[in-house]
């Protein structure tokens, strides 16, 4: 059963005015998530990955309504949410937070743990004073960190330390979902593996549902089950994290997968990294958004975008030429 199910979510932003209409010269709409669709399994981690600037961290603010979208659905638990009025928002708030990339910016530097951890607890179930104090403890202990850290000040931690605090707030109100926004990327390599494996304990442990949002394969390979590979704001492939990594099927998951030598050894054979730069999908052509770069790419590519279709068994690529890309 999915807990969440997006159909055709999509966010332009207008680029006609201002300083990025400098930089996009003839362009207007920027299509950041153009009309992308997968579901997350309930208990399950959905791995989002894709080099920067494909929209993956757009989409996070989407779901969660950080920022309003363009067009699509998003339903929880069987209920559209993006139509929702403010009163109902609120309460979505309480099942679906966030874990931000940057533990130093997303803390505020004014206020203390007990306070920073224990707001989402005053504000959704008006826990104040001693009893949001042993709630607030429980949950840092939860994370690896101390009780007796309860009155420090964010610059008093590591940036690892940080993260814990920031995974600790999500966890505050019980959610049903957690977005994982990069949540490692800015920590050193020996602390990110201390928090990937904390975040894969408590999903363990809690049974919750993620969506972990990466452009490293090899932390996504180690916390998702399933996964799906984002191209300048497209979906282009989402399967089974064991058949994203044995067998995959679009060009642009196979570079991504040759140019990390880590994961790239599961395979035999892997083709050359992509030439070029991924696009700016400003006004894109009608075609397939890949296809100036695409090594195995014919004629029809340039015209008619590629559908995302099950071309095997829970696996499904929007490729036209999938089969010679499999093969």
């Amino acid at each position: 059963m999915s807990l969440l199910e997006v159909k055709q979510l999509t966010k332009h932003f207008d680029v006609s005015d201002g300083l990025l209409s400098r930089w996009f010269a003839g362009g207007k709409t920027l299509r950041a998530v153009d009309q992308i669709s997968f579901d997350v399994p309930e208990g399950k981690t959905f791995g989002l990955v894709g080099e920067s600037g494909c929209g993956k961290s757009t989409t996070a603010r989407l779901i969660t309504k950080l920022i309003p979208a363009t067009g699509g659905e998003v339903y929880f638990q069987g209920k559209e949410i993006l139509s929702l009025p403010s009163r109902e928002l609120r309460e979505l708030r309480k099942h679906i937070q966030m874990i931000f990339q940057d533990p130093y910016a997303s803390l505020n530097p004014r206020m203390r743990v007990v306070d920073i951890v224990g707001r989402p607890l005053t504000i959704f179930f008006g826990a104040k004073g001693q009893k949001k104090h042993q709630r607030v403890a429980e949950l840092l202990e939860l994370v690896g960190l101390s009780a007796d850290q309860l009155h420090r000040y964010p610059h008093e931690f590591s940036g690892g330390q940080r993260q814990r605090i920031g995974i600790a707030r999500a966890l505050a109100t019980n959610p049903k979902l957690i977005i994982a926004d990069e949540p490692v990327s800015s920590l050193d390599v020996s602390v990110q593996a201390q928090v990937l494996n904390l975040l894969r304990k408590l999903q363990r442990e809690l049974n919750l549902t993620m969506i972990f949002i990466s452009h490293d394969l090899n932390v996504v390979g180690y916390l998702a089950d399933i996964v799906g590979v984002m191209y300048a704001g497209k979906m282009v492939e989402i399967a089974s994290v064991e058949n994203i990594f044995n067998n995959p099927l679009h060009p642009y998951t196979q570079a991504l997968l040759a140019s990390n030598p880590t994961v790239g050894s599961f395979m035999e054979e892997m083709p050359p990294p992509l030439k070029g730069e991924v696009p700016v999908p400003v006004n894109p052509p009608p075609g397939c958004r890949l296809e100036p770069r695409c090594p195995i790419r014919v004629e029809k590519c340039k015209h008619i975008e590629p559908l995302l279709e099950e071309k095997a068994t829970s696996h499904r690529v929007a490729c036209h030429e999938v089969e010679r890309a499999s093969g």
